[in-house]
């Protein structure tokens, strides 16, 4: 049996010391467990932040994202977000949130702030700012006409590639506190990893530019077509690392014959886009042999890019305008693309449904069935690929429902507005590159 000092068990008088020691020391215990699972809950908080922010690729969505969660870490009202010039001494943008419409709204004569006052000094000292009464700052400038009243602010810079970037605000918790050393350390951390989505997004659009400008290159200028008029777009992907191997021509054939071309080669690499190259330049050469139509075009090329090349699986849609009497035909042939849309002056838009060949580069001893039907007069037709309608949540009938609206809506629009119009409102989710070419035909 246990026993106290020198052998005694605990007396009555020493026990309610003991309970009260007991307590105390659980009452501490459960203070440190409640203070490590809010920090617990705090860093993951942050995790969270930084990986909604790295989420984004526009820059505008990144800048607009580091306030609001930076806002939602520490339960700020109020954030912005300043963005440095060249000079690193003035603002050249300012991302706010949490104004309401009526502040906004008072504040529309005012301008962007032009990183004054206490904004000024966290320009000229780099260094977190806790602010507890922003009028009573040495910096502090007064607020102009309509702006809310604030009295704190927590200020960080925003660093990328070790050069400050800008700087990030913070006014006014909702519990009314002013701001803490822990408010601080959270906005440090989360500027650290802001700073890196920021230099991320920026690589990830000069990688973009610098595909969609080789991409470009790649594609042909559409030559006179006239009587016909034409226009063509081409989007990449919303990733940077998907080279695409989308691409579209036109060319203009002896007795008035408009040879109309859109392809897909399968991949989203330099592979793939030279492919693209190679399959474009091989059929525009098999394209002045008239004697054959379009499905026999497609046989001929298929059997030489199995012979000479080793092509990617490529669907494509080869198409003639001829003329018909007074008015036209098309002459068409499918090798696994998405069909045509035909948009007539009425606004009617229906698909061109008609069977389909297989894709280049799967069995080239099987037949590529050609197919024909009139052209109305002031009609518009859509070649365009897959990417511009497919998105995993949505069928494909219903995303190439949502385009045919699309088309019959804008119909009326001259051709370079008609095909930006589809390729800024389109149904996909973005992640494929999308080429669209549109022909129309005379009026009358």
């Amino acid at each position: 049996m246990a026993t106290g000092k020198g052998g005694r068990r605990p007396g009555r008088s020493q026990l309610p010391d003991l309970h009260t020691r007991l307590r105390s020391e659980l009452g501490r215990i459960d203070d440190q467990l409640l203070s490590l699972m809010s920090s617990m809950d705090r860093l993951q908080g942050l995790l969270d932040a930084v990986v909604a922010i790295s989420r984004e690729v526009e820059l505008p969505a990144v800048l607009q994202r580091i306030v609001t969660t930076a806002m939602d870490l520490v339960g700020a009202r109020y954030g912005a977000l300043g963005v440095l010039d060249e000079s690193g001494e003035r603002l050249e943008q300012f991302i706010t949130a949490g104004l309401s419409d009526r502040e906004r709204v008072a504040l529309t004569d005012t301008g962007m702030p032009r990183g004054l006052g206490v904004l000024g000094h966290l320009i000229r000292y780099p260094e977190p700012l806790r602010i507890d009464d922003i009028r009573a700052h040495p910096s502090s400038a007064g607020f102009p006409p309509g702006h809310p009243c604030l009295h704190t602010l927590l200020g960080v810079a925003l660093s990328v590639r070790g050069e400050i970037y800008g700087d990030l605000y913070l006014s006014e918790r909702r519990d009314g506190e002013p701001f803490d050393l822990h408010d601080e350390n959270v906005l440090v951390a989360l500027a650290s990893a802001a700073g890196i989505a920021i230099e991320n997004v920026r690589l990830f659009e000069r990688v973009r530019e610098g595909a969609e400008q080789f991409q470009r290159l790649l594609l042909p200028t559409l030559p006179d077509l006239r009587p016909f008029t034409a226009a063509a777009i081409y989007r990449p992907a919303a990733e940077p690392s998907k080279l695409g191997g989308d691409w579209y021509d036109a060319v203009l054939l002896p007795d008035n014959v408009v040879a109309v071309v859109i392809g897909d080669v399968v991949g989203h690499d330099l592979q793939a886009a030279a492919a693209m190259a190679s399959t474009r330049n091989m059929l525009r050469a098999l394209l002045f042999d008239q004697s054959n139509g379009p499905g026999a075009v497609l046989a001929q090329l298929d059997r030489t890019l199995e012979a000479i090349t080793n092509q990617p699986v490529t669907t494509t849609t080869l198409a003639r305008i001829e003329p018909d009497g007074p008015g036209w035909r098309l002459r068409w042939s499918t090798a696994g693309h998405v069909p045509p849309l035909l948009v007539t002056g009425s606004r009617h838009a229906a698909y061109l449904l008609a069977e389909p060949g297989l894709p280049l580069g799967v069995d080239v001893g099987q037949p590529r069935p050609d197919h024909a039907r009139p052209l109305p007069s002031d009609a518009t037709l859509v070649f365009f690929t897959d990417g511009l309608v497919e998105r995993p949540d949505l069928p494909i009938d219903a995303s190439l429902d949502q385009l045919a609206g699309l088309a019959a809506a804008h119909a009326a629009l001259p051709l370079p507005e008609f095909v930006r119009a589809l390729a800024d409102q389109h149904p996909s989710d973005g992640h494929d590159d999308m080429a669209i070419l549109a022909v129309r035909t005379p009026r009358a």
